[in-house]
């Protein structure tokens, strides 16, 4: 006999699990039901994030982004000192190396401004040096409400509440095949079948595939990009206080090469930004066919790369070449060299991409017979996570 549960969701990142959480809290008599394909929580993007609590600084006013990341760094934060979750809110700089950049950095601050966040001042050149020694730059806004945290101890502990609240969090439990009945989900993982009253889809990567498997056309495809980094060496630390970001180009979806104190004590210099041949491949050497023939024949995937293929190539000499990846962060840090830097891991984002080429820039929602799938959530998603799972409550409560 098929496991029943009123409500399963599909993946155990910090998203999938915030929202198991949160439907939870709701719905104390429910049963919900965590489906993740690996055999721990937090094993993608979550767990390859570089633990920084966003503020809400780069989105624009009144996207689900902006939104939702400001109620979910306060949620986060409160959620971490509920739980004893080491976190520090210790602020960042957002440094603009030229006159050319002070409009976009003037455009930031207005956006902090609408998008409510306090403290947000821009400051000179003798101010940066009192925050960040090392820093060049000819201002830069300080934004008091950043902060670092260890997603992977988050996403851990919201699946001890979830537990906690009687609610199952199963793993090494891959979604292959759904099926809709009159009154339920039918879904399929491995030799296991479950009836759901109600499907939630938090797959991440895998969460246009999984559409498609509850007969949704997404209408967008999720194109992998790779973020690598590199560590700053336990003697090199003291050139990094906190947090420091250059001003973003408008035209990219990345926020550029930035130094990031790590909740553990280290500090990490990236990411930069390159296709990825697998969805989860993390390594230079990791390749899916599938995956890289679904990329390659995407008219908007060759759209986009008609239009950025200057900067692809750049991101991509910096994937090869050490010496440039050096080059761009001294353009924030001048004193950093390449024999301070050591690789680090790196993190593959799921990027959301319309068919006509555009990127979809906002957090993104379908709805489904039964069903509920989020489509798009790359940074600041692991911030918003409480609040993600909240939303989605919402429209579970609208739909039932």
């Amino acid at each position: 006999m098929n496991p029943k549960t009123d409500i399963l969701i599909a993946g155990g990142g910090i998203v999938g699990l915030a929202t198991a959480w949160r439907l939870l809290q709701r719905y104390p008599g429910r049963k919900v039901t965590v489906l993740e394909k690996e055999s721990g929580v937090a094993r993608h993007q979550t767990g390859h994030n570089s633990g920084v609590i966003h503020s809400g600084i780069y989105y624009k006013p009144g996207s689900f982004k902006a939104l939702l990341c400001r109620r979910g760094y306060t949620d986060m934060v409160a959620f971490c000192r509920e739980h004893s979750v080491p976190h520090d809110i210790c602020g960042k700089l957002v440094v603009a190396l030229s006159d050319a950049e002070l409009p976009q950095l003037e455009t930031l601050r207005l956006r902090a401004e609408a998008n409510g966040l306090k403290g947000v001042t821009v400051i000179e050149r003798e101010r940066i040096r009192e925050f960040e020694p090392h820093v060049g730059g000819r201002k830069a806004l300080h934004v008091p409400e950043t902060g670092i945290v260890d997603y992977v101890r988050v996403s851990e502990v919201l699946a001890e509440q979830i537990r906690s609240l009687g609610g199952e969090v199963l793993l090494s439990a891959r979604v292959d095949s759904l099926r809709t009945l009159p009154d339920a989900k039918v879904i399929k993982a491995g030799e296991r079948e479950f009836t759901a009253g109600f499907f939630i889809n938090c797959g991440g990567l895998m969460s246009d595939r999984v559409a498609r498997l509850d007969g949704i056309d997404p209408g967008l495809d999720i194109v992998p990009f790779r973020g690598e980094y590199y560590d700053l060496a336990p003697e090199a630390k003291g050139l990094v206080r906190n947090l420091i970001y250059p001003v973003p180009d408008p035209a990219f979806p990345f926020l550029g090469v930035h130094f990031t104190r790590m909740i553990g004590g280290g500090v990490e210099c990236g990411p930069n930004a390159v296709l990825a041949f697998k969805r989860e491949g993390y390594r230079k050497s990791d390749i899916n066919l599938r995956d890289m023939a679904q990329v390659l024949a995407n008219p908007g995937f060759r759209k986009l790369a008609v239009k950025h293929w200057r900067m692809g190539l750049g991101e991509f000499h910096r994937s090869f070449s050490k010496a440039a990846f050096v080059k761009a962060l001294q353009r924030l840090l001048p004193d950093v060299r390449g024999e301070m830097l050591t690789p680090a891991g790196a993190g593959v984002r799921a990027q959301a991409l319309r068919r006509d080429g555009s990127l979809v820039d906002d957090f993104a929602f379908a709805q489904g017979e039964r069903s509920l799938h989020v489509l798009n959530a790359p940074s600041p998603a692991a911030t918003a996570s409480l609040a993600i799972g909240a939303e989605i409550a919402d429209r579970f409560a609208a739909s039932a």
